[in-house]
């Protein structure tokens, strides 16, 4: 729950809330790596609170895991109009853990869940660029959209690193592909698959950094091993 950054700090034991104004003021709070304002709040469950550089909390058990998402799901804890939630699949994982990024409602594959919220601000962050991959089975000119789906792509007026993509195999009139990307825009294979003249028929995320979704089943999920978790970190 959201809370003034005084508050946070007093009930934290590092000063009085009149003093915290003053720690914030000073620019010796920061969130999420961002220096605080005045009368800012945060989540301590989700944020990354420092003060003098040091982490508010000391550092706790923390949950960490990979959910197959099907189709049909939305990529939030709760929604307003009454569509199913990643949150109801992870329901008995024993924590209150968030998806780290998105999956659109049509779109499947792994998704990363956690209660961490400093590795959560770290994957989500454009510099970092994490790799993401993703098996997209499509219909269309494939060989005449590779070039355009591997070269120079803006979206938003923002310019994209170009993609790998490779082709996997091709089933009648549908080819299958993988697309490499490192940015994280919304529904962004599929509008780079649009602009390359390609229909979406299918898309699954596979894996994200040095995490792979193998065989888990659809709307399954497993906690990350120690090694997943050093190497998500690590990046």
């Amino acid at each position: 729950m959201e809370e003034r950054l005084q508050k946070l700090l007093s009930s934290a034991g590092v000063t009085s809330r009149r003093s915290a104004e003053e720690y914030i003021q000073a620019g010796r709070v920061t969130v999420n790596g961002r220096r605080a304002v005045l009368g800012e709040k945060a989540d301590p469950d989700r944020d990354d609170i420092r003060v003098d550089g040091r982490p508010l909390r000391a550092p706790e058990r923390r949950t960490y895991l990979m959910l197959h998402k099907p189709r049909g799901f939305v990529t939030t804890l709760s929604d307003e109009k009454g569509r199913r939630t990643v949150a109801e699949l992870v329901a008995r994982c024993g924590a209150r853990v968030w998806p780290v990024g998105r999956l659109d409602l049509d779109s499947e594959g792994l998704l990363l869940m956690t209660d961490d919220g400093a590795l959560t601000q770290k994957l989500l962050h454009p510099s970092h660029e994490v790799e993401k991959e993703y098996h997209v089975r499509v219909t269309g000119d494939v060989e005449r959209g590779l070039p355009r789906l591997r070269g120079p792509m803006e979206l938003d007026g923002v310019a994209l690193r170009p993609a790998r993509v490779a082709v996997l195999g091709r089933e009648g009139r549908d080819t299958l592909l993988s697309v490499v990307i490192h940015e994280g825009r919304n529904r962004q294979v599929r509008r780079m698959c649009a602009l390359a003249g390609l229909e979406v028929r299918r898309l699954c995320r596979v894996r994200e950094g040095p995490v792979q979704l193998g065989a888990l089943a659809p709307g399954r999920w497993r906690l990350l091993t120690a090694e997943e978790v050093a190497a998500l970190k690590a990046l």
